[in-house]
């Protein structure tokens, strides 16, 4: 069928021509993949690079939190009773006892030094957060393939335990639990053993989450092209899931993985206010927050310190996880 003279002056003229490909000065059009195009995106949001920058500082404060405290800090369970008021027990000098010696002050009634509990609270509240956030995008990974995937009876099974794990108190589960579990397991000490179990109690409600957005994506990637031509070329389920469909949950799963580990951190600080969290004089910023109500009207720093540093950290996981979702979501412009 002839597409008549006009198309053929069309296409010749449009044609790239070999003397046009090797003009020199002229740099060849290169194709980006997705990542270089969520990268791109991502640098020009610099609110989601404020926040991934605080965020990086605050994993790196918590990774050398020993040799921060060797260098400008005291050791986290010290009193120091010579900065106390010998009367009132409250911290001598203003804004609670900031000094160049006590960068952060130091506490009411104990004189430890505040700035090293910062540090060492850092440490563990950030450990419980991602450890936590790793359990529950591996358990919604696993159980929400399972279910999008397989359909009938598994994902009726699997979406009513969900249904019912979102509906159960966590928080007045947690709190029964914690109450008479044992303060140490396998010789780990008590701090790193109510770690481990503030890890397994939100990482293990937390999933249902991750769980219904994954099952999602996967009743409609199913149904793809791709998946379909996967089968039809003999394709095995095992080969379909890991090498087709979870490549295109990356997105997703990243995501909500990174919006996940703030609500973790509040988790964490509401079962450490309410006294079964991290075990004292073990240092978490719930559990100084909560020693702080009995003081915040002689020493308001000690509750200001500790709350702002959740409020940072908190709002720092935010922007960055909004960024990226922005960055990653295939739709923005």
């Amino acid at each position: 069928m002839s597409l008549g003279p006009e198309a053929s002056i069309t296409d010749e003229s449009t044609a790239p021509t070999a003397d046009a490909a090797e003009r020199p000065g002229e740099k060849a059009i290169a194709g980006r993949s997705l990542k270089q195009i969520a990268w791109r995106r991502l640098k020009k949001d610099k609110v989601a690079i404020a926040g991934a920058c605080v965020v990086i500082f605050l994993i790196l404060v918590a990774v050398l939190a020993p040799l921060l405290i060797k260098w400008f800090g005291h050791p986290f369970d010290e009193p120091h009773i010579d900065q106390l008021d010998p009367t009132l027990s409250t911290p001598l000098g203003k804004l609670g006892g900031i000094s160049r010696e006590f960068l952060l002050g130091v506490e009411p009634q104990s004189g430890r030094d505040i700035f090293s509990r910062i540090i060492y609270g850092a440490q563990t509240t950030l450990s419980v957060a991602f450890l936590s956030a790793f359990v529950s995008t591996i358990l919604g990974t696993v159980f929400g393939l399972m279910a999008g995937f397989l359909g009938g009876w598994v994902d009726s099974v699997i979406s009513r335990i969900m249904d019912f794990l979102l509906a159960f108190p966590q928080l007045l589960f947690a709190i029964a639990l914690l109450s008479v579990l044992p303060d140490t397991f396998f010789g780990l000490g008590d701090r790193w053993s109510r770690v481990f179990v503030l890890v397994g109690v939100i990482g293990f409600f937390g999933w249902p989450y991750i769980g219904r957005i994954v099952r999602g994506q996967t009743l409609s990637l199913r149904e793809r092209e791709f998946v379909e031509a996967s089968r039809s070329l003999g394709a095995r389920s095992g080969r379909i899931l890991f090498r087709e469909l979870l490549p295109n949950l990356a997105a997703p799963i990243l995501v909500y993985t990174t919006l996940i580990i703030p609500t973790n951190i509040l988790t964490e600080a509401a079962l450490s206010f309410l006294g079964v969290g991290i075990p004292p004089p073990n240092p978490s910023w719930g559990g100084m927050l909560s020693d702080a109500v009995t003081f915040y009207q002689i020493d308001p720093m000690y509750m200001i310190i500790p709350g702002g540093v959740i409020f940072i950290t908190v709002l720092a996981f935010n922007l960055f996880g909004d960024g990226l979702r922005d960055a990653l979501d295939p739709k923005a412009r």
